[in-house]
């Protein structure tokens, strides 16, 4: 921060506030607009891998699905119940996949983080920097 004289006019310490605080809000929206890029391209990222390879994983599970009835057929199962089996487990394991993936989707995920830490950094220092200058004294917490 600048060195504050005590001998200027009030409009030329206003002046140089409002450059300030246009110039750190100037900073913090580039900030906030670099982290909400990069946060848009992981989620790109992502959306574009799970689609690959859901697109592969499919034929390869249904052969390895018909496999696993087949399989339990040979072993003396009747080819209904067989397929009721491999079925149900098949959907079990694909809801916890569903529900472990939606999580992972949560809003809280995508949060700005950087940015909130360093807006409520900047006002901290704001405060600070007001009651160094002005002689208010610290409250209790």
């Amino acid at each position: 921060m600048a060195y504050i004289e005590t001998n200027r006019p009030i409009s030329a310490i206003f002046a140089d506030l409002v450059s300030q605080s246009t110039a750190l809000i100037r900073k913090e929206g580039q900030l906030a607009r670099a982290e909400t890029s990069e946060k848009i391209g992981e989620i790109g990222m992502a959306a574009g891998l799970v689609i690959g390879g859901a697109v592969l994983l499919i034929p390869a599970l249904v052969v390895l699905l018909l496999a696993a009835v087949a399989g339990l057929a040979a072993a003396g199962l009747a080819v209904g119940w067989a397929s009721l089996i491999v079925g149900g487990v098949a959907l079990l394991i694909g809801l916890a996949l569903l529900a472990i993936g939606v999580r992972r989707l949560k809003a809280g995920r995508l949060v700005l983080t950087r940015t909130i830490a360093r807006l409520q950094h900047d006002a901290a220092v704001a405060t600070q920097q007001m009651r160094n200058d002005h002689g208010i004294p610290e409250r209790a917490a």
